[in-house]
This record gives structure tokens, C-alpha cells and sequence, in this order.
């Protein structure tokens, strides 16, 4: 079995590594066709704590604007509401590229679904530049559990527990889709993250949880959780074996995938020069290996692109949701 590095392992280097700086720095000279970006500090504002993956995503991509464009682009973790925080940040920042972000789909067409209409962030705040990387989900169940297929849940005494990483996003989707679906009486228990979800399944305090690939890998593979189902749209790479959602006979197809973010209305040279830099970036030994070790799927595409499919997903998720009568606002 292939050895793989999880997100967990490289947590403590990227926040030794950061944590003097604030960010990542080269005074080298720029490598844009403009020119003239970036003219100053750039701040990246994430919307996840140090050391998950939304926060690692951004700071290798800091990193690479930074080898390609110089200057200095300083991730800040602002935490809390699946990435809104971080996202009004950058909306209300001024349009000139010094605040750029690195921003999760699930914002966009998930938590809409989960939250009142004043509370909901519109993509429409921002110019997408360029899309990163997909991150796939996988159904998890602790040891303790007994279950080792979706089929088991159909002998379960009473109602299963599962963990998500929170309201609004992804995992939550993807588990509630997956007991609805079944018609399987399930409890929601939200955590802030992977991290503290994987914790509560490893000590059997739930008996399933929807986590990050990357979050789960490294416990998966020492098999002290049992893989049950991806939520991608085929078999993910990094766990070649476990069936997907449709193969299991669920209609339920969940991902979470980055892209770049500018406030509305950056000059599209400056949106251009980021788009290019992150390109090259993408192509460098050290991106590729940093997909690899932490079982992402490059998504490289257009901005376009990646508008045009939050615009399907949200209403793909939105038809479930009304199809299987789930309330994502209700933890329970």
C-alpha cells in the first residue's frame, strides 16, 4: 500500500515555517507579463485554522505566487462560518489585488442552503481567477461501530451517530444525503472541522463521520476506521477500493473544491497575472508532489469554468435537499 503524507503530518512544519513570518516572501523579480504586480503586500485571508487543508491549499499556492511574481503574499486565518468571515473580507477589500483568497465551493452551494437569506455569501462579490484542486469526502466508520458497508446500517440498533465538519458544508451534505437516502435514522453531531470530528470517531464517541480524504487517509490505511463510501464522482485515487456513493446505489454526489478569489472588479491584468503565476505553479514538481501527498485532484480550470459549476451544483443540492426533505440549518 502506498505510504501517503496526511494533512496532519505537515501541519506542525507549515505553521514553524509560517508562524515568524506571517506569510511567504521573495524579493526576487516579478515574473508577470503586467509588469507592475504585485506592487506591495498581498494578503490571502482562508477561512479555515492552521493546519487544515483549505489553509495548507493556500499556502502552497502563497508560496508559488510568491516564487513567480515576488513580493510577499501572507495567508491570515480568519476562521468560522464555513469561510464567510474570509469571504467578507476579501468582498469588502479594495479591487487592486492586494487581498486575494483561496475560497471552498461548499460557501457557495452548500451553506446557502443552511442558512437564512441575509446570512448567505453570493459569488457574484467576487471575480474568479482560477481554479486549484478538488478535495473528495469519504463515509468513515469508527471500529467500535461494527459496520464495514452502507448495507450494515439497515441492522442498526437505534439511530447512528454521525460527525460532520460543521453546518453548511460538504460533510454534512453528503452524510444527511447518504441516511436519507437510505431511509436509516441518523443524528447529526457537528464539529468545528475535520480534525476534532476525527478525533470523536476514533475514541467511538460517533459511529460514522463524512471527513476530507486527506483528513481520514492516514487512519484508514493503519485501520483504525473503516472506509465506506467516497462521495466523488468515480473511485478516489488514494483509496482505489472503496466503492463510490452510486455504485452503492445512492444518488449522492458530494466534493469540495478551491479556487482563486479577487474582490469585484480587479483589473483584469492583475487577474491575468495571478491566473499565470498560479499556472506555472501548478506545473513545479514541488505543487504536484504537495497534491500528492495530501490525495487532492488538481482542478486547474478557468474561473468560468469554475462559476459554471457552483451555478449547477447549488441547484443540484438544492434539488436533493427538497427531494429527501432535509433541513441542513437543524443539527439534528
Amino acid at each position: 500500500m502506498r505510504k501517503n503524507l496526511s494533512l496532519a503530518a505537515v501541519t506542525t512544519a507549515a505553521a514553524l515555517a509560517l508562524v515568524a513570518c506571517g506569510g511567504v516572501e521573495n524579493t526576487a523579480g516579478g515574473g508577470s507579463d503586467s509588469g507592475d504586480y504585485p506592487s506591495g503586500a498581498v494578503e490571502m485571508p482562508v477561512g479555515a485554522s492552521a493546519g487544515g487543508s483549505s489553509d495548507l491549499i493556500s499556502r502552497q499556492v502563497a508560496q508559488g505566487l510568491s516564487d513567480e511574481l515576488g513580493g510577499t503574499f501572507s495567508v491570515i486565518n480568519r476562521e468560522g462560518a464555513n469561510g464567510a468571515l474570509a469571504a467578507a473580507e476579501v468582498a469588502k477589500a479594495e479591487a487592486d489585488g492586494s487581498t486575494i483568497s483561496v475560497q471552498n465551493a461548499s460557501l457557495y452551494a452548500i451553506t446557502p442552503l443552511a442558512v437564512g437569506e441575509d446570512e448567505v455569501t453570493n459569488i457574484e462579490d467576487f471575480d474568479v481567477v482560477q481554479g486549484v484542486s478538488r478535495d473528495d469526502y469519504v463515509l468513515v466508520a469508527s471500529k467500535g461501530s461494527g459496520f464495514t458497508a452502507v448495507d450494515d446500517f439497515a441492522n442498526a440498533d437505534g439511530k447512528i451517530t454521525y460527525g460532520t465538519t460543521g453546518v453548511g458544508t460538504g460533510a454534512q451534505l453528503a452524510c444527511a444525503l447518504t441516511f436519507n437516502v437510505n431511509d436509516t435514522p441518523a443524528e447529526a453531531i457537528p464539529f468545528d472541522g475535520g480534525a476534532p470530528a476525527l478525533t470523536a470517531l476514533l475514541g467511538n464517541q460517533v459511529d460514522t463521520a463524512c471527513l476530507q480524504v486527506g483528513e481520514a487517509v492516514e487512519n484508514i490505511e493503519s485501520g483504525k476506521i473503516v472506509p465506506l463510501v467516497v462521495f466523488g464522482p468515480e473511485r478516489v485515487e488514494f483509496l482505489p477500493d472503496v466503492p463510490t456513493a452510486q455504485e452503492q446505489g445512492l444518488d449522492v454526489e458530494v466534493s469540495q473544491y478551491r479556487f482563486m478569489t479577487v474582490p469585484k472588479g480587479t483589473p483584469q491584468d492583475v487577474q491575468d497575472a495571478i491566473a499565470e503565476a498560479m499556472q506555472a505553479t501548478f506545473e513545479t514538481e514541488e505543487y504536484k508532489a504537495f497534491n500528492e501527498q495530501n490525495n487532492l485532484t488538481p482542478l486547474e480550470v478557468s474561473g468560468d469554468e469554475i462559476v459554471t459549476m457552483l451555478e449547477e451544483d447549488k441547484q443540484r443540492y438544492a434539488d436533493l435537499v427538497e427531494e429527501y426533505g432535509i433541513d441542513l440549518g437543524d443539527a439534528s
